[in-house]
């Protein structure tokens, strides 16, 4: 093994380097990658082994040369680098991580293909997308894969006749109640198995089809697992009166019935082993111009980032005006909002039944996010969303005790621009950003519904939000 290693670093020496400058040029984004790593959170506990066999690969396999001469220095592929290392800068600028990270393998892929050519980068590919599982972007698809749980399994204790009542993810038996939380979304079985599967196809240099294949027998395997696994606490709860051990510890059920999925799908998953030394000229970097391409990519990114926090202002905390409103305690909510302890929280009492949240923060260095990590504002222990009006992205919660609903509002302010949804505040760090504006604030309107319907409350707590103003200090 070690003397093929060796005999293969010409073809995998290039693309090593390669991976040595991108750790380089996007160094901020690696070093918080390296932390989340080093975190070892369940949906990312693969993400350092990951990077490393990603590594390995290239070492002990690297990727398939053309017979044809290498190309080296690419005029498209430097312009594509420059796109991706300018749009990484922007989303950097505003730490928007998870864009960042994604940003991380189309950097590799287009500086591949600046400094050896589009042929090489091509086949490097694989290997990329393989290094893209160890990204922690996992936990965005967690709440579609327990909504996907949540469906099949309220279908699968319907047909196995089990006496329950299901309100979304909850399902309750007569002797306790089962949540199908974020820890049920398999994330773990489906992040390895889709590992696995890219392992396979890239070991068995494997064309698209059988790349496609592989994935798609992967997720499956993974879906399935999850799927019986939640299915089967449900029934060991109903038949034990929810005392048997495995409902609260069933890490090692789940795992045990991965493994019997999983190793003899391994078992039957094709193995090719390539004969004799890699055919093809390796890859060849662009020389003096490879020092040229990363130097302009190195202003354009790390050093353009820095150019652009030393415009950032320093103005104080907006103030809150709102006509008829005493001051409250945050406790005193309807529904009490889970809020970072870096913002500033403001609570009025406006009128009858309307309530009023300000929470305000202010961007002081570099390394803080202008609008920051926001969690679920509200408990779903206790609330479970039951309706979300369209036309005024009011959300109505029900309260699962005492059955009472809450319509609530949002409105989030990024320096001077306004937006009701969090993923376009997100956004909107960039250009106020550029702009130099450092103040951020979420602005949430409550109104408890009357027995009968929410449409009053609706109407209430758009009005609050509407004669909500944020003026700037004097």
């Amino acid at each position: 093994m070690l003397r093929k290693t060796l005999d293969q670093l010409p073809h995998s020496i290039p693309y090593l380097i390669v991976t040595a400058i991108g750790l380089v040029l996007f160094w901020p984004t690696w070093i918080r990658l390296i932390g989340e790593w080093l975190k070892w959170e369940q949906v990312l506990a693969h993400g350092l082994p990951t990077f490393l066999i990603f590594i390995g690969l290239l070492l002990a396999h690297p990727p398939r040369q053309s017979t044809r001469p290498p190309t080296g220095y690419s005029i498209v592929g430097t312009i594509a680098l420059f796109i991706v290392v300018a749009v990484w800068a922007l989303l950097e600028l505003v730490r928007i991580d998870t864009l960042t990270y994604l940003m991380l393998p189309a950097g590799l892929l287009t500086l591949s293909w600046a400094l050896m050519g589009f042929g090489p980068a091509l086949r490097f590919l694989p290997y990329v997308l393989l290094f893209s599982l160890s990204l922690p972007v996992w936990s965005d698809i967690v709440p579609l894969l327990v909504a996907l749980a949540t469906t099949v399994v309220t279908k699968a204790v319907s047909a196995l006749g089990i006496t329950a009542l299901i309100e979304g993810a909850y399902i309750s038996l007569p002797y306790g109640r089962l949540v199908i939380a974020d820890g049920c979304s398999g994330i773990r079985y489906f992040a390895i198995s889709i590992l696995l599967a890219m392992l396979t196809a890239i070991l068995n240099d494997f064309r698209w089809k059988g790349w496609v294949a592989a994935i798609a027998i992967g997720a499956a395997v993974a879906l399935v697992v999850n799927w019986v696994r939640i299915t089967a606490l449900v029934v060991i709860a109903y038949q034990s009166n929810m005392e048997s051990s495995l409902v609260e510890n069933h890490e090692t059920f789940g795992w045990l019935i991965y493994a019997a999925f999983i190793i003899p799908v391994m078992l039957l998953a094709p193995v090719r082993r390539r004969q004799g030394p890699l055919e093809g000229q390796p890859p060849r970097l662009a020389g003096k111009g490879s020092l040229a391409i990363v130097i302009a990519a190195f202003l354009l990114g790390p050093v353009g980032i820095t150019l652009a926090h030393s415009r950032m202002g320093s103005p104080g905390l907006w103030s809150v005006s709102l006509t008829q409103a005493s001051p409250a305690r945050a406790e005193q909510l309807p529904v009490t909002l889970a809020l970072p302890e870096t913002l500033d929280h403001q609570v009025w009492r406006a009128g009858p039944g309307g309530w009023v949240s300000v929470a305000q923060a202010l961007k002081t260095d570099r390394d803080q996010k202008l609008v920051p990590y926001l969690p679920p504002r509200v408990d779903g222990g206790q609330w479970f969303l039951t309706e979300q009006r369209a036309d005024s992205g009011v959300r109505i919660y029900q309260n699962l005790l005492g059955r009472r609903q809450v319509a609530v509002g949002e409105r989030y302010h990024v320096g001077t621009y306004v937006t009701d949804r969090y993923r376009s505040a997100k956004l909107l760090q960039i250009p106020a950003t550029l702009a130099g504006e450092n103040r951020f604030a979420l602005v949430t309107a409550q109104s408890p519904c009357s027995p009968r319907n929410c449409d009053s409350a609706v109407e209430r707590v758009q009005n609050l939000l509407n004669t909500t103003t944020l003026e700037s200090p004097d």
